[in-house]
């Protein structure tokens, strides 16, 4: 897990939002909607510690990663990079700020440009932050980011397709690294790689956190990934933040109802212990986000829902005698048998 944790966040998240508009007509189209993708989510991100991000897909956290990149641009909200609101920034200052927060994402295979050797791809933000790295020492710092990865700095000409899956996160990750950032936000960095590279590369986020005292936003859906390797969960289920707290917090003493229903869903190798749990079954679908439910967005699934939950949306704090934050009016603790060994 993570170095020790300053007092002051590196990133700070309050009250993000990002609505996409739904519009009719073929010439003259208006706007009948929005879908709400992300609404009103508040984060801490602190030096050299990895804070997950779990929900079901859909919820808002991929979308969420686009928003704190500025890959797309948020309806509301602030994002503040060392209490600088890097939502307000543009051109030069927003180019010095951009590269200190960089992206790993999902695909391997998608993500690296099968034209581009590696050397290239690796080497691409040295093309756009000129001032990094002189031009003449820019193969020899490509190499070495290979390296630092473990890869041979010696394949620095090949192509995308002459390497694993697990290589190509690799180098999705060299590139990250190259620009010497602070944050890397972790795209569900592991979903598309088998289960024994998931491991390695796992093991290597965690050695270039204690190395380079990086920190990790680490989104994914798998939350033995993210018990793993993370210090702090938030978890989202549409759009929202239903519930946030350390490791211990969020796998022990879960409080509200959907993080205990995910937890309950995670598959138990042990034998002995699978007769222990009692495993939450949810009722119907995820609403739409383009039209979501009153009060408590859960509150369709619920089985704790009562007429308060449809009148009032529950604000994400810390309730009666618990000990991290819940948006739920009956938030509650309930013991959740789940493993977490990856590696």
């Amino acid at each position: 897990m993570a170095a020790s944790r300053t007092d002051e966040p590196v990133l700070e998240v309050r009250g993000l939002v990002k609505h996409f508009p739904l519009t009719k007509g073929i010439v003259f189209k208006r706007q009948i909607g929005a879908v709400q993708a992300v609404d009103g989510v508040d984060l801490l991100l602190y030096k050299g510690e990895t804070l997950g991000l779990v929900g079901e897909s859909g919820c808002g956290k991929s979308t969420t990663a686009r928003l704190l990149m500025r890959l797309d641009e948020p309806t509301a909200g602030q994002i503040l990079f060392h209490g600088e609101d890097i939502a307000q920034l543009s051109g030069k200052a927003f180019k010095a700020v951009r590269r200190n927060i960089q992206i790993v994402l999902q695909d391997p295979y998608s993500s690296l440009n099968p034209r581009m050797t590696v050397g290239d791809i690796v080497g691409e933000p040295f093309q756009i932050h000129k001032d990094v790295a002189p031009k003449g020492s820019r193969r020899k710092l490509v190499q070495e980011l290979l390296e630092v990865v473990g890869l041979n700095p010696e394949h620095i000409n090949r192509y995308p397709h002459q390497f694993s899956g697990g290589q190509r996160q690799r180098i999705g990750i060299a590139r990250g690294l190259a620009l010497r950032p602070e944050i890397i936000i972790c795209d569900e960095p592991v979903s598309a790689l088998d289960v024994s590279v998931q491991a390695q590369v796992i093991n290597l986020f965690e050695k270039l956190q204690d190395e380079l005292g990086l920190s990790y936003i680490f989104i994914a859906h798998d939350l033995s990934v993210v018990r793993h390797i993370c210090d702090r969960v938030s978890v989202m289920y549409l759009g929202k933040v239903v519930e946030t707290g350390d490791e211990e917090q969020i796998y022990e003493r879960p409080t509200h109802p959907y993080t205990q229903a995910l937890l309950s869903a995670v598959p138990v190798p042990d034998p002995t212990l699978r007769g222990r749990r009692d495993q939450i079954m949810l009722e119907g679908d995820v609403p739409s986000p383009a039209n979501p439910p009153s009060g408590c967005r859960f509150r369709t699934r619920c089985w704790k829902a009562q007429d308060i939950c449809a009148e009032q949306e529950p604000e994400l704090v810390v309730r009666d005698d618990l000990d991290h934050p819940s948006a739920c009016h009956f938030a509650a603790i309930r013991k959740v048998i789940v493993t977490h060994d990856v590696s």
